[in-house]
C-alpha cells in the first residue's frame, strides 16, 4: 500500500512538473529513476499513462483519468493525517488576524488575550484597520470584517449580527430635540461614515414592512468607525452605529437611541480566510473561540 501511495504521488509530481527533468529535480532524483519508476507503474497498470516525446510528456486519456483520481485520493490522505495530528500536537506557528479599529479593540483584543493564554504556542500578528482587506491581497490569515468580501474563493463565516442604530447624547437632544420620525434627520446635524471615498449619507429606515431611505445632511464625516463614535459622544450630532459598539454607552446613558421603532437594517460581522484542503489547527482553533466568545456578548 505504501508503494502505491509513494506512487500516486511521484505520478502527480511528473504531471505537475511537466517533465521528468523538472520533476527529477524536484524530487533529488535522476530523470532515469524517474522513468523507471514511471515504467514500473504503468507495467502494474497494464495501461499507458503519458504519451512520451523528446521533449514533453503529455497525458493519455487513462492518464488524465488516473490524475483525477490520484487528485483527490492525495487529498483525502492528507487531510486525514493532518486531522489526526491536529488531535495530538498542540497548535502552534504564525496566526496573522486583522479587523476593523473599533471592534478589534473593544470586542477582539478580550478574546485575543484569552486564545492567546489557551495556546501559547501560537505567535499572533494582530493589526487593526478600518480598510478591511482581504486575506488573500494582505497576507492576512483571518481577516475580521463587516460586509462580504469581494474575492470568491475566500471562505466565510459569520459570527454575530447586529442592528444599527440612530443615537446621539441627551445632551444635543435637549438642544436639537430628538427627532420623530426618519424625515427629522434632515433638520439634523448627522455625522456620517465614509469608507474609499464614498460618503454613507442614505440611512435606512424600515415602516410596515417597507424599506425608505432618507438622505441625511451635515458637517461631519470620517472614514474611521471609532472616530465617529468619539464624534457622537462629543455631542457633535447624530450618528449611526451598530449596537455592538454603543451597547454600553446606551446602557449608561452616555448616548439615546433615536427612531427605535424604525428599525434600521442590520449589519453582520464575518470572519473570512482563505480555502485550505485542510485548515490548520491555529486558525480553525481560533475561529472555534472567536465564534464562542462572541456569542455571548450582550452588545446585539
Amino acid at each position: 500500500m505504501n508503494d502505491e501511495i509513494s506512487d500516486l504521488r511521484l505520478f502527480c509530481k511528473i504531471v505537475d512538473a511537466g517533465n521528468l527533468s523538472e520533476a527529477a529535480r524536484q524530487c533529488d532524483s535522476s530523470p532515469a529513476t524517474m522513468s523507471r519508476r514511471l515504467s514500473a507503474m504503468e507495467k502494474r497498470l497494464s495501461v499507458r499513462l503519458f504519451q512520451r516525446s523528446s521533449r514533453r510528456l503529455s497525458l493519455t486519456d487513462e492518464g488524465i483519468l488516473y490524475y483525477e483520481r490520484a487528485q483527490n485520493i492525495l487529498a483525502q490522505l492528507d487531510a486525514a493525517e493532518a486531522e489526526i495530528t491536529a488531535k495530538t500536537v498542540k497548535p502552534s506557528g504564525l496566526l496573522r488576524i486583522s479587523a476593523p479599529m473599533q471592534i478589534g479593540r473593544t470586542l477582539i483584543t478580550p478574546i485575543i488575550a484569552k486564545f492567546s493564554a489557551l495556546y501559547p504556542d501560537i505567535d499572533i500578528r494582530f493589526t487593526l484597520s478600518d480598510d478591511q482587506p482581504d486575506v488573500n491581497d494582505a497576507n492576512i490569515d483571518v481577516s475580521i470584517r463587516i460586509g462580504l468580501p469581494d474575492a470568491p474563493d475566500i471562505v466565510v463565516r459569520q459570527l454575530i449580527t447586529s442592528r444599527r442604530a440612530v443615537c446621539a447624547t441627551p445632551e444635543y437632544l435637549a438642544k436639537n430635540g430628538a427627532p420623530q420620525t426618519p424625515e427629522d434627520l434632515l433638520a439634523h446635524h448627522c455625522i456620517c461614515l465614509m469608507r474609499k471615498n464614498r460618503k454613507f449619507d442614505r440611512w435606512v429606515f424600515q415602516e410596515n414592512g417597507k424599506k425608505r431611505h432618507i438622505q441625511v445632511k451635515g458637517q461631519l464625516a470620517t472614514s474611521s468607525g471609532e472616530v465617529l463614535h468619539a464624534l457622537i459622544r462629543a455631542g457633535r450630532g447624530i450618528g449611526l452605529k451598530a449596537m455592538w459598539d454603543i451597547a454600553d454607552d446606551i446602557q449608561t446613558g452616555a448616548l439615546v437611541e433615536c427612531l427605535g421603532d424604525y428599525a434600521c437594517d442590520d449589519i453582520a460581522l464575518y470572519a473570512t480566510f482563505e480555502k485550505h484542503p485542510f485548515l490548520p489547527p491555529r486558525i480553525r482553533h481560533f475561529l472555534d473561540v472567536l465564534s464562542s466568545e462572541l456569542q455571548h456578548t450582550s452588545a446585539m
